[in-house]
């Protein structure tokens, strides 16, 4: 390996949102997720619900279009 090429590789903190940190190895000064292996709903087996925020009420009203009610 040529000296003075490569980046300081060196061991830094990893924080999540789900507030999880853990320690690894980057060349960045720290780094922050999203989503870890704590919080993700495939290691973790529980579903987390995004929030459509309406989007489909939008779309029928922006394009006039009608739901049906399902007849009981």
């Amino acid at each position: 390996m040529k000296a003075g090429i490569h980046p300081n590789y060196k061991m830094v903190q990893v924080t999540c949102a789900c507030g999880n940190s853990f320690e690894t190895g980057s060349v960045k000064k720290e780094i922050r997720v999203e989503t870890c292996s704590e919080c993700h709903p495939f290691y973790t087996g529980r579903q987390k619900f995004a929030e459509a925020g309406g989007r489909v009420d939008r779309f029928n009203k922006k394009y006039g279009i009608k739901t049906e009610q399902p007849q009981q």
